[in-house]
């Protein structure tokens, strides 16, 4: 018996846990959806590819979605859908929700906010895709891109001894010194981080873009008519490699403890 559209599965994807900042805000909008969040930690960090790597690693798991059936999937991931989007949005069945191009429509909405700080990974920074994004939506606006290739790591390694005043600072004084109105924390590992940058800035400053996107998915699925709201909800994890890993990590920053079905890709 062929499945409802409704009743298939949302994928979600990163490279490791950071996609699950994403996670948490669509399980709080969404809770009777299911879910199938595949963590990369093979590739990981994303950051440092190339845009034809980054391509060729998203198609791998998408095939791992289409397997599945999912009724769309989730760019959980600023890297990926700065750089491999483009290039496969019209080439699957299912629809591709990335995070940059909704987040930046959804912020401009406020047009008070015409000088924004993006803190992301290198490879996002180099495509000036939240620049692009966000100007298209509202030419006025100025923006101010500040890669951070030290933050990922330290969040998926659990890193604990470093010199945080120096690591968090020499990112973040750069983009305070542009004067935003707003900072968007441009990967989604970042928000991991925030109670140290709160140390250095007002707390307020920040966007965790996470619960913008999560209720922007929410009304497209509404309005396609294939938001789930009959079923209790589910979540599968995967990995891609050391699956115990991931399972630490993701009981040390959300609490989730189950462990991750390993896919090789």
């Amino acid at each position: 018996m062929e499945i409802a559209e409704k009743d298939k599965a949302i994928g979600v994807m990163d490279s490791g846990v950071g996609g699950l900042t994403v996670l948490k805000q669509l399980l709080n909008v969404m809770p009777s959806e299911n879910y199938l969040y595949f963590g990369d930690t093979k590739n990981l960090p994303y950051g440092e590819k190339t845009k034809e790597q980054l391509i060729e690693i998203v198609k791998e798991i998408f095939a791992f979605f289409e397997k599945q059936n999912v009724k769309a999937v989730v760019l959980a991931c600023n890297t990926t859908s700065a750089t491999a989007y483009e290039e496969l949005k019209d080439k699957y069945s299912f629809k591709i929700y990335p995070l940059i191009q909704t987040v930046s429509k959804c912020v401009v909405l406020d047009k008070s906010l015409d000088r924004i700080g993006v803190m992301a990974t290198e490879a996002t920074v180099n495509s000036k895709k939240y620049t692009s994004e966000l100007k298209k939506n509202n030419p006025a606006v100025e923006v101010f891109e500040q890669a951070c290739p030290k933050w990922v790591p330290i969040v998926e390694n659990q890193i604990k001894d470093y010199d945080e005043k120096s690591v968090i600072t020499g990112y973040l004084n750069s983009v305070l010194e542009f004067n935003p109105k707003k900072i968007i924390l441009g990967c989604t590992h970042y928000p991991y981080l925030l109670d140290k940058l709160v140390k250095y800035a007002p707390e307020d400053l920040f966007i965790n873009p996470a619960l913008l996107f999560a209720n922007y998915i929410k009304q497209d699925l509404l309005k396609r008519n294939i938001l789930n709201t009959d079923s209790s909800g589910s979540v599968s994890y995967f990995a891609s490699s050391e699956p115990d890993v991931f399972k630490k990590n993701a009981k040390l920053f959300l609490e989730i403890d189950s462990l991750p079905e390993l896919v090789e890709l």
